[in-house]
């Protein structure tokens, strides 16, 4: 199992003002790879809060720990300090973060004069490594616990995304070794979700957990009286073969069911 756990932070994701895109991709990336996300957590811009998230995702041992945000020349960027905190560290102005952040200028022609407060995006954990940025500014650095693996990258999309793709995915990647994943939708009437649950139990308990999704999704009434869901199955393995002969094993068996209970398959 390759196990993610992602720590946006900001204050903006907590007030409504901007909606977490960043956690919805890396929870898609992560899952398409075969890995598992198991915990998304969100704070707000301050010290004490993102130590301690960070303190409690290290507890639970992740594979890799990915906080998004905080990592710009303002006052409220605070993640690389908060992370420092939870790890017993300082952080300290790195000479290979410096470069970075100068090339980055001179990438895009921008003639920023490297100050105060421009190199508190180069003051990074001590004993954290840091990771050019190809989009913008600010360096995402990465951290080796006992553990875990913590990543801090960008909270803007663009960024943030190409530095997963690039250092974070492969990792993942690696983890998780040969993954197939399949799946299929059904669009049910006449079956409501507690009708069709002692049948999904029943196929659920009879895999390996690891191996079968099953999920099901209210879709409201047709003329105000007959429920309508969604039924979705995901098989998962290392051997397409065997995760395809999976997925039709068990399609037959719900829809053997959907029968049984007089429900109707939607065309």
């Amino acid at each position: 199992m390759m196990i993610v756990e992602v720590l946006c932070v900001g204050n903006e994701l907590l007030s409504g003002i901007t909606l977490n895109t960043n956690a919805h991709w890396i929870a898609t990336q992560v899952a398409k790879a075969g890995g598992t996300v198991n915990r998304i957590t969100v704070v707000r811009d301050e010290l004490d809060a993102i130590a301690s998230a960070v303190k409690e995702s290290l507890e639970r041992q992740p594979n890799v720990l990915v906080t998004t945000g905080g990592l710009g020349a303002t006052y409220d960027d605070m993640t690389l300090e908060g992370v420092a905190q939870a790890l017993g560290k300082k952080v300290m102005l790195d000479k290979t973060a410096t470069e970075m952040l100068k090339n980055s200028y001179k990438r895009r022609n921008l003639h920023y004069r490297i100050n105060k407060v421009r190199l508190k995006m180069a003051t990074i954990p001590e004993g954290s490594i840091p990771i050019e940025n190809p989009v913008g500014s600010a360096p995402s650095v990465s951290i080796d616990t006992a553990h875990t693996k913590v990543f801090c990258v960008p909270g803007v999309p663009v960024e943030m995304k190409a530095i997963f793709k690039k250092h974070i995915m492969p990792l993942v990647k690696k983890g998780v070794g040969t993954f197939v994943s399949k799946e299929t939708n059904y669009f049910i009437t006449g079956v409501s979700e507690g009708m069709i649950a002692p049948a999904l139990v029943k196929i659920v308990n009879t895999n390996p957990r690891d191996a079968v999704y099953l999920k099901t999704h209210p879709r409201g009434y047709y003329k105000k009286t007959t429920p309508r869901i969604r039924i979705h199955i995901v098989c998962k393995g290392a051997e397409e073969k065997q995760v395809s002969k999976r997925l039709d094993r068990i399609s037959k068996q719900i829809l053997k069911n959907v029968a049984k209970l007089a429900g109707k398959v939607e065309e």
